[in-house]
């Protein structure tokens, strides 16, 4: 989730910002009926009224949208705006829409459930002949010389004052990605494309590609760099790529280091496998990369096998209770959750509910106020 801080930083990113609006501002006519998906604090669905638009439907989970109805009033719009706070693959909407508008990414496009929304969205809500904003999204790779951003990964944990052995804690963080900045002089290969994403098309959130370089300029590489050009809509768009001139602060670029930073000569062969699939709401990215002499493609000189799996310390126990076989029994917590949610029922009110549950867990709630508080958050989670 974002906070309203957030959100103006988003605003206040001119060339994302200006794209969008511009993009907008091309996509509506007098009759048109916009989705603002992901609406946060309202600046599209205030822009589309602004633009000429019928009727703006505004989805937003977040309690955001509270300021978005704000926004909405103080600029003459409440009247042509309905807010839906829910997430939208929980959505209904009375009627198709002919614009859909969206911003669900993070510093790549692969974020979160970005994608199954603009899937589930596209299928259901899209009027034909509609427009998506954004149309597609292009993920671009290279071989990055960055030791600053490599220092991150290695700071404390090989070098700190205490002088303390703390590679294994190492080993696990150098398996994570960050978003970091290099400048185009940092590049020692030509990037590649790596995936594109055509919102009118995409049905799959998982992407796989394996990409190959013949080093020209000899270097120490650290990583890699990911970044995505984005098209709104023909002639709109802009791009995060190293060097860019106007790159958006809002989504920067990914770094991607390797297990050990490695020496490049020229005519060197390095192949990237790169592999994300997105489980349980969450991108698992998997990186192997191999080495080979020049002249010998088929001899690796290093193969590295990285994955975001592996930056998360699992012990056996905790494994094993995610095992098929596994019969799982439901502890004190999930107890308490079990009750109060079958307590929900439309009929108990709040204090009911903290009563019975305070009740059959004393000890955990010498009285029903002390239970309120929990109950009152599943209930806005889980209440309609």
């Amino acid at each position: 989730m974002y906070s309203i801080s957030d959100y103006g930083g988003m605003m206040t990113d001119s060339v994302r910002s200006d794209a969008y609006a511009q993009a907008l501002r091309q996509a509506i006519t007098p009759d048109s009926v916009v989705l603002d998906l992901g609406t946060g604090t309202g600046i599209f669905a205030v822009l589309a009224c602004r633009f000429g638009a019928r009727h703006v439907y505004a989805v937003e989970p977040d309690n955001a949208i509270l300021v978005a109805r704000e926004v909405a009033k103080v600029n003459g719009y409440a009247e042509r705006i309905e807010f839906i706070q829910d997430i939208s693959t929980q959505v209904t909407l009375p009627e198709r829409v002919d614009v859909i508008i969206s911003d669900l990414r993070g510093a790549l496009s692969l974020h979160g459930t970005h994608i199954p929304s603009i899937v589930d969205a596209r299928h259901r809500f899209l009027a034909p002949g509609g427009l998506l904003i954004p149309q597609s999204d292009t993920l671009w790779v290279g071989l990055v010389n960055a030791p600053e951003l490599y220092r991150r990964y290695e700071t404390p944990w090989l070098s700190n004052k205490y002088e303390l052995n703390m590679r294994p804690a190492r080993d696990y963080v150098i398996n994570t990605w960050k978003s970091g900045r290099v400048s185009a002089e940092q590049l020692l290969v030509t990037p590649k494309c790596w995936a594109r994403i055509d919102y009118y098309a995409v049905e799959d959130s998982n992407f796989r590609a394996e990409l190959t370089w013949t080093v020209t300029k000899a270097g120490t590489t650290h990583g890699l760099i990911i970044w995505f050009d984005s098209v709104m809509m023909e002639d709109i768009g802009f791009s995060n790529a190293p060097g860019s001139p106007n790159p958006c602060t809002v989504y920067g670029s990914a770094f991607f280091p390797l297990l050990e930073p490695l020496s490049l000569r020229a005519g060197d062969q390095v192949s990237v496998r790169l592999e994300v699939n997105l489980v349980g709401g969450v991108y698992l990215w998997r990186w192997q990369t191999s080495l080979s002499d020049q002249g010998y493609p088929d001899r690796e000189r290093v193969s590295f096998r990285q994955s975001t799996f592996n930056s998360d310390p699992l012990s056996l126990a905790r494994m094993h209770k995610g095992a098929s076989n596994f019969v799982p029994e439901l502890n004190e917590d999930g107890q308490i959750k079990q009750l109060a949610l079958s307590l929900m029922d439309g009929h108990r009110s709040l204090e009911e509910i903290s009563r019975r549950v305070a009740a059959q867990f004393p000890e955990r709630y010498p009285n029903w106020e002390d239970a309120l508080p929990r109950i009152g958050k599943f209930s806005g989670k889980y209440s309609q």
